[in-house]
């Protein structure tokens, strides 16, 4: 029961924070506690995004507009990623297919770094936006997670990528 419902969340909860924009997350865990950084300039855009044709979106989100509500957290996420050598994170989409009423898949290529990676992507189709999120590991972009207070307090390998485009109708 309780793995049907983190899983109802999971596919729900993006929905429920971006419907109608533009938007960009990455949530995480630690030992202790949970992290949440939204890209604070891609949210406040106002691009509308077209799927249609061979103009697919291709995102240049800047690390250091990465807010974690906390200046602690949002300089460790900025330092973790290496933001003053890397300040770009890129998520470009190399194609999308309709699935379904109001659902599609796309495969996509997420570079953090020096290191892309390639992801199929579910997305829904909910209020003029395009809503997907996708599980990744700092391992998979060759990133330690970061140890606070000798190793007590860290952060887990896993991080929630969750994102939203705005659709023309």
């Amino acid at each position: 029961m309780k793995n049907t419902i983190a899983i109802l969340l999971l596919i729900i909860s993006p929905v429920m924070f971006f419907a109608q924009k533009n938007g960009v997350e990455i949530n995480g865990w630690t030992n202790v506690n949970t992290f949440k950084c939204t890209n604070i300039n891609f949210n406040n855009s106002p691009t509308i995004y077209s799927f249609s044709g061979n103009q697919l979106p291709n995102l240049q989100l800047q690390v250091n507009d990465f807010d974690c509500k906390n200046r602690m957290m949002t300089a460790d996420f900025r330092k973790t990623l290496h933001s003053d050598k890397y300040p770009v994170l890129t998520i470009k989409f190399l194609n999308f297919t309709k699935t379904g009423a109001n659902r599609f898949s796309a495969n996509v290529e997420v570079k953090m770094m020096t290191v892309t990676r390639k992801y199929n992507i579910e997305f829904s189709e909910y209020k003029n936006s395009l809503v997907g999120n996708k599980r990744l590991k700092f391992s998979d972009f060759n990133i330690v997670p970061p140890k606070k207070m000798g190793g007590m307090v860290y952060v887990k390998d896993e991080l929630d990528l969750l994102f939203s485009l705005a659709i023309k109708d």
